[in-house]
């Protein structure tokens, strides 16, 4: 299974509406979330999921996949849009690179093994654990720096459990290979950006999200959906270790850097085209969605 098209940008950038909009219009195009943070049940404000009207109107993917308490990663994500049946005309939408990557480019993405992770988790000798990856795979250890723990302890893990070099899971994530995947990009004015995602935030604080973290944070988070931008830093209003105020300022603050992470991460991708104008995206990917096969790769 694969997408026809690509909508990406940052956070708050029209993407959604967007693509909800070419969705009613051509009748029979489904779409495929590529948020990280809307695989999970509850999680519903701050993620801008569509509302229940908009998924009667349209056939909507990843979409409440998992409860809140569930681990869920990108391999999940991957074997999830692969099971869908076809034929089916599918546009990705979403910020989240790597389920966007993985998606488009249909990566092979390795497992998570807890019990290796938790165990390099502990090993503090960054070094040493360097030293090993580049024994068990050079490739893989000349793509990254040393001194990025994350990484190294990553690639380590999938070479411990698999006995295969981590980079013989893909070219990597630097790698652009030609896609028939059309990918369109919403370019965006920093400060209106910025304004959009306060006036965002505050009014869904006005609205419920306060109860809808207190929900979340009594029922239990996995440790990915506990780290969700917009609700980790409501934890301490809801147990009045700070004022809902200063959590708020706090997640405007991460929601524009998040933002500005998402649009390095995409800008990136010689493949994307990117717009200005909402017209333009929406007339590019009209014209890419409507004279696409009705049948699957």
């Amino acid at each position: 299974m694969r997408l026809r098209a690509a909508l990406v940008g940052p956070t708050a950038s029209g993407k959604s509406r967007l693509a909800h909009r070419l969705a009613r219009e051509l009748g029979d195009l489904e779409i495929v979330s590529l948020d990280s943070m809307s695989v999970y049940r509850g999680l519903d404000t701050a993620t801008a999921k569509p509302t229940h009207q908009e998924r009667e109107e349209v056939t909507y993917h990843l979409i409440d996949v998992v409860g809140p308490s569930e681990e869920f990663s990108v391999a999940d994500a991957l074997a999830h849009v692969r099971a869908l049946s076809l034929p089916r005309k599918l546009l990705g939408v979403g910020g989240t690179g790597l389920y966007a990557r993985a998606i488009i480019d249909d990566l092979e993405i390795p497992g998570v093994h807890p019990e290796i992770r938790h165990a390099l988790e502990q090993e503090s000798d960054l070094e040493a654990l360097y030293r090993e990856l580049v024994q068990r795979d050079p490739l893989g250890a000349s793509r990254m720096d040393p001194t990025n723990g994350r990484r190294v302890r990553r690639a380590l893990e999938v070479c411990r459990a698999t006995g295969r070099p981590f980079s013989s899971f893909g070219p990597g994530l630097d790698s652009y290979p030609a896609s028939s995947v059309v990918q369109v990009g919403l370019q965006v004015d920093f400060a209106d950006l910025d304004s959009a995602i306060e006036k965002r935030l505050r009014t869904w604080v006005e609205t419920g999200l306060l109860d809808e973290v207190r929900r979340l944070d009594a029922e239990g988070l996995s440790r990915a959906a506990r780290q969700a931008v917009g609700y980790k830093e409501f934890f301490p209003a809801v147990h009045g270790d700070k004022t809902v105020g200063e959590c708020l300022e706090e997640a405007i603050a991460n929601t524009r850097r998040l933002a500005r992470r998402q649009w390095r991460w995409f800008r990136r991708d010689p493949r994307v085209t990117w717009y200005r104008d909402l017209n333009g995206a929406y007339d590019h990917l009209m014209r890419a969605l409507a004279s696409a096969p009705d049948v699957g790769d």
